[in-house]
């Protein structure tokens, strides 16, 4: 029986809505993807397969339009047969061409990271239906992965912290049409902003707060991860102190039907969705003089960083940031031990000069 959608909290209507943006765009590939789509649901999320979806789709259609065999097929009747027609140089035909293409007028460019992710779709793809037996080839595994150029970590330094929490605060640096707002958003703002620094967690994992997620009596918040499980994040006492005095103002707003329990409410008193926190973080962004990209992942990584510096242990680092593999933290934060290591080099004086 379906669940009335006023009773449907905020992560089951995004996984419907996921759905049916998947179906969509399973409607415009070959009929035997949506055997690979069932065949990895229960391992991978929609979201994953959405995006696995796209980066499929352009792979089809990049066929259609320039490999000979594919050219009269039209992607949606593209028999399975045709992956095992593809050898390895088709693909890194393939990878060359996302580097730059012109679609219905549009220019598309994608570096090193947006060709390994499509790569990796692709490769998902393949060992799906080598490993049913589907088909007797898989060159996706032969083509090598693009190599990746380590991308340094951006942080915001403690005085560019509190220049970005005191503008949000007394709105200074706000343009006059944005300080119209700022009454209004004030206290929300600088509760998401506190919070999104002072605990780490993804804007995915931010928008699905409610508030019943909220525990002042442990400091706690219960948190939807991106694998689906839940986690109990913790905070301190400049946290507790903007989220209570915001929702003292947030018991006074009357929500929009489907989203009274959200914790954080757009101007419409609907559930902000995550381009509405983008936009919130790069507005305020603007205040703080800094050659710095500011953004809600940069908030992260500036949390990261300062609880590696406090405590030395990744462990906690990745647990705390929901980190699967405690690898994926040591590469981003570990590194701090280098820059240690290298003033030790000149903290020891030998001879005095």
């Amino acid at each position: 029986m379906a669940t009335p959608n006023k009773y449907r909290d905020y992560h089951e209507q995004n996984d419907i809505n996921n759905t049916t943006k998947l179906r969509e765009l399973t409607a415009t590939l070959p009929s035997f993807c949506r055997e690979f789509f069932l065949g990895i649901k229960d391992t991978t999320s929609t979201r994953t397969r959405i995006a696995y979806a796209y980066d499929l789709r352009i792979f089809f259609e990049y066929l259609h339009e320039a490999n000979p065999v594919c050219k009269k097929t039209p992607v949606n009747d593209m028999s399975i047969e045709i992956l095992d027609m593809i050898k390895p140089v088709d693909i890194n035909e393939y990878m060359d061409y996302l580097s730059y293409y012109v679609k219905n007028g549009e220019e598309f460019t994608n570096d090193e990271r947006g060709k390994q992710r499509k790569l990796a779709s692709l490769r998902s793809m393949y060992n799906f239906f080598y490993r049913t037996e589907r088909i007797t080839n898989n060159p996706a595994v032969l083509v090598q992965m693009p190599k990746l150029h380590e991308k340094e970590i951006i942080r915001l330094d403690i005085d560019e912290v509190a220049r970005l929490l005191d503008n949000i605060e007394n709105g200074e640096n706000l343009t006059k049409k944005q300080l119209e707002f700022h009454k209004k958003t004030k206290l929300r703002d600088l509760a998401l902003i506190t919070l999104l620094l002072g605990t780490g967690i993804r804007v995915s994992e931010c928008v699905g707060l409610d508030i019943n997620d909220v525990d002042f009596k442990n400091n706690g918040i219960l948190i939807k991860r991106k694998g689906g499980y839940e986690q109990i994040v913790y905070f301190g006492d400049e946290v507790e102190g903007v989220l209570r005095e915001y929702l003292e103002e947030r018991n006074h707003i009357i929500p929009e039907a489907g989203h009274e329990q959200a914790l954080f409410l757009s101007l419409q008193n609907k559930r902000l969705a995550v381009r509405s926190i983008e936009n919130i973080v790069k507005k305020y962004a603007k205040t703080v003089t800094t050659l710095k990209k500011i953004t809600p992942h940069k908030l992260r990584s500036t949390y990261g960083t300062s609880l590696y510096n406090e405590t030395g242990d990744i462990y906690l680092v990745a647990d705390v940031l929901g980190h699967k593999d405690v690898n994926t933290t040591r590469k981003h934060y570990a590194a701090q031990d280098q820059n240690r290591l290298r003033a030790a080099a000149n903290a020891v004086k030998l001879r005095e000069k």
